[in-house]
């Protein structure tokens, strides 16, 4: 089932996401799919709980679409993450543009460290500890952050936020459309 996008202005998004109790969650495989359907009609690679209006610590990332012969590792990069924690951030910090779905039509220069360790529990609800780099570090970093109430404008330039200061509250008054589904602020 395809779920709404909760867009910029939405309170979910600001939230403190909880840790669950996955095996007593209701549907819990039911939201993890109808998550990646959502993402999949959107067109994009990740996307968090609260993204969809739960406060729940859960996100969805497949970059299979993006692989290529210099990208081979995305071929089979489809991952749940469940009750996930960042443990470690390290590497060089990197600026690379990203965007988000509940912020449509925004791209911004985002700065990140380009190496995570991250523990979680997958779609099997078993215990992992795994260490990311370059890419796959940022999109996990990024959907991270929604758990935490923390969207990619926040970690822009404040000339930056200035610029884009009237499209955001465009966004927040409900003025925004989309090719997806999207549950905008009323």
């Amino acid at each position: 089932m395809i779920l709404p996008i909760y867009i910029f202005g939405q309170p979910v998004l600001r939230k403190v996401a909880r840790d669950i109790e996955p095996q007593t969650y209701p549907q819990l495989n039911e939201l993890v799919d109808n998550m990646f359907e959502t993402m999949y009609l959107a067109d994009g690679v990740g996307l968090a709980a609260p993204q969809v209006g739960l406060d729940v610590r859960i996100f969805v990332v497949d970059l299979s679409p993006l692989a290529s012969e210099e990208s081979p590792e995305f071929k089979d990069f489809k991952k749940v993450f469940i009750n996930a924690h960042i443990t470690e951030r390290s590497g060089e910090e990197l600026l690379v543009e990203e965007g988000c779905l509940s912020i449509p039509g925004i791209h911004e220069k985002v700065p990140r460290e380009d190496k995570i360790r991250i523990s979680y529990l997958d779609e099997n609800l078993q215990p992992c500890d795994e260490t990311y780099v370059g890419f796959m570090a940022r999109v996990i970093q990024h959907e991270y952050d929604h758990l935490d109430g923390i969207l990619f404008v926040d970690k822009i330039s404040p000339l930056r936020k200035r610029m884009i200061k009237s499209k955001l509250s465009s966004m927040e008054k409900g003025k925004v459309s989309c090719d997806y589904k999207i549950k905008p602020v009323r």
